[in-house]
């Protein structure tokens, strides 16, 4: 026999547990524990989990657990036990422990994982209870309780001894359960709960995509682009899946269309070598892209390049209010370039947007406007009304030329703008 525990213990909401699985969410009340047994004061019905009531409502207990080798004769020595009951427990993991409740302290008990006798012993329940409302340190003093444990084979639970009222009741509560569901029906419900609890996480998954793409899940080739277009579909996301609807030549043209429009509005439309580049990107000219950053070097240094500001904070999270919108257009160019015509236009269409800053929403329409597949691939995506651009869209008037720079340039590593989500 070994004593692993033996010390007064705090007792809260007069209950403890044995629990066999501390990870995993095995314990229960008396009336999962108690279902048809023919005694309250040890609750087995549920597989690896113990409920142990107390006389005590809340406060300390003298409380003892022994492990044995083989079952202890019920001798004199258990004389002075006005309570003894027995169940049979089997642990379903290999921590067992006794818990206090509400996580508020756990003793290990070493038991092997086969099934094991448990006698469970104790006296002055009724006194502790009765003394409770006058004096909580007399009240804890009354009361003690044994658990022993020893590995034997599953029978049923036994009274062996009832005195005091408390433990009567406890007796009675057990009595007028309904016996506990089969193995085989609580496979089942644990089958059903977890699979409704599979439903209910694939729901909420499937809820929060929709709302990160403006009420309409992505197709697959759609969410294979990635973060990259994650900016435009916060501010567009009726044009995201327009242009994921339409073939792949109208998303190359419309890669193109954003390249040249953002080329035009940062006044980069009239400078020959930039010309070039982008007359290569289209397939007309031989010219090789150089780095992006080594482009937008040279931009900064051309004198012939005129340098403005946009104010890019409608689109850009952050404390970057304004970027030179030279820089901002340079990235059209390669997203233009890039081999899927998908991500081509989408990045393309972002880059094009910060060159446009706060007037963004305008070249959007513009978008559907030219390109009448776009506006009916919208359409149909969205067949009760698409959400709109933005919650500020400006009026739809020419925009005002960006402003002249009155600081600095603001230029990033790569060309000023991010990448779109970034």
């Amino acid at each position: 026999m070994r004593t692993v525990l033996s010390e007064r213990l705090s007792v809260s909401y007069g209950q403890l547990y044995v629990a066999s699985d501390p990870g995993r969410d095995s314990g229960g009340g008396p009336h999962e524990t108690m279902a048809g047994q023919t005694q309250g004061l040890a609750g087995a019905a549920l597989p690896g989990f113990l409920y142990l009531p107390t006389g005590l409502h809340t406060g300390h207990i003298p409380f003892t657990v022994e492990v044995h080798e083989s079952a202890p004769a019920l001798d004199g020595s258990y004389d002075a036990w006005e309570e003894i009951v027995e169940v049979s427990f089997t642990p379903v993991g290999d921590d067992v422990s006794l818990d206090l409740w509400g996580g508020d302290g756990s003793f290990p008990l070493g038991l092997d994982r086969v099934c094991h006798r448990v006698r469970y012993c104790g006296s002055g329940l009724d006194e502790s209870r009765n003394a409770e409302t006058v004096d909580l340190d007399l009240a804890g003093s009354l009361e003690r309780h044994l658990l022993q444990l020893w590995p034997a084979p599953h029978a049923p639970d036994r009274l062996l001894r009832q005195t005091s009222q408390d433990a009567a009741y406890w007796h009675d509560f057990a009595r007028s359960l309904p016996p506990p569901p089969a193995p085989e029906e609580r496979a089942a419900a644990e089958r059903e709960a977890r699979e409704r609890e599979e439903r209910e996480r694939r729901d909420r998954e499937i809820a929060y995509e929709k709302r990160e793409w403006g009420g309409r899940l992505p197709t697959p080739q759609l969410r294979a682009v990635g973060g990259d277009i994650a900016g435009i579909r916060q501010v567009a996301p009726a044009l995201v899946h327009a242009v994921d609807a339409v073939d792949a030549a109208t998303q190359r043209s419309v890669a193109h269309w954003a390249m040249r429009r953002a080329f035009a509005r940062a006044g980069l439309d009239r400078v020959d070598w930039l010309v070039e580049l982008m007359r290569a990107v289209e397939g007309e000219g031989e010219a090789p892209l150089p780095s992006q950053q080594g482009v937008v070097e040279r931009l900064l240094s051309d004198p012939a390049i005129e340098h403005t500001m946009v104010r890019v904070a409608a689109l850009v999270h952050g404390s970057v209010p304004r970027l030179l919108q030279q820089a901002v257009a340079t990235p059209a160019l390669y997203a233009a370039a890039d081999p899927d015509p998908l991500r081509a236009a989408l990045v393309s269409l972002w880059a094009e947007a910060g060159t446009y800053g706060e007037e963004y929403a305008l070249l959007f329409s513009r978008a559907l406007d030219d390109f009448p597949a776009l506006r009916e691939a919208q359409a149909h995506c969205f067949p009760d009304g698409a959400p709109a651009i933005s919650d500020g869209a400006p009026a739809a008037v020419a925009p005002p030329r960006a402003e002249p720079p009155e600081e600095p340039p603001i230029v990033g590593p790569a060309a000023g703008w991010p990448r779109s989500g970034e």
